[in-house]
């Protein structure tokens, strides 16, 4: 591993860039102060502050997006109490993730593990549960994410999104039942909980590999949270299929 020494690069930093980057739109990103332990997260990703990445590590505990709804990481902070490097660790493989929404979408640059491309970063949509390519890698997408999201959202967000997010835990998400990749899901209508982030990639991904594969049938009887449902509903449309 590099040292430290050769990961903070004052000349060429690409904070600058950041911080332009994020006040392009009034209102819109919030970067967030950086945590304590910054430079130890600088350190364990790996990258140097040349890169946008890495001065977002090393300046920043993140950037939250349109009051929460996507949310970026850096080293971590109260609005986002996750560092890169520490919600990566066991987590990924092949990829790396670099950010996620409020209806449980993560982002993360394909490191050759997702089939897409190297350098590229890729959606996990929890409308398909599969990972389809963004048009850029880390750059082009916190530009994107900053400035203008076009029609990205347009299926996934509930008529009442904005005061939802207010009301939304700092590392929670919306977790609908039936599941959004349910044709029987609606934004408007199905029944709406908020659940750990991290608990909903996992589910996500045990989902994917239910659908993929024949996991022995959920032990659980009578469960009631939406995340254990949700995985029930996905055993159930598995054998019915």
């Amino acid at each position: 591993m590099r040292p430290l020494d050769q990961l903070i690069l004052a000349e060429n930093s690409a904070w600058p860039f950041v911080c332009e980057t994020a006040s392009k739109v009034p209102g819109r990103a919030l970067i967030h102060p950086p945590a304590e332990t910054s430079p130890e997260a600088l350190h364990r990703t790996q990258v140097t502050t040349r890169s946008p990445m890495g001065a977002i590590v090393y300046h920043s505990g993140g950037i939250s997006i349109e009051e929460g709804w996507l949310r970026i990481l850096g080293s971590g902070s109260p609005a986002i109490p996750r560092s890169l490097p520490d919600w990566n660790a066991g987590r990924s493989k092949h990829f790396y993730l670099i950010a996620d929404d409020a209806v449980g979408g993560f982002f993360a640059i394909d490191g050759g593990g997702l089939g897409i491309e190297p350098g590229r970063v890729c959606y996990f949509s929890p409308r398909s549960l599969e990972w389809i390519p963004f048009d850029g890698g880390y750059t082009d997408f916190l530009i994107w994410a900053c400035t203008d999201f076009g029609n990205f959202y347009d299926y996934l967000r509930p008529s009442d999104w904005r005061q939802a997010v207010e009301n939304l835990g700092p590392d929670r998400c919306f977790f609908f039942y039936p599941p959004l990749w349910a044709k029987e899901c609606s934004l408007e209508s199905s029944r709406r909980g908020d659940v750990a982030v991290s608990e909903t990639f996992d589910t996500q991904m045990d989902t994917v590999r239910q659908m993929n594969s024949s996991l022995p049938k959920p032990t659980s009887e009578g469960p009631k949270s939406l995340i254990a449902r949700s995985l029930l509903y996905a055993y159930k449309k598995i054998r019915r299929n």
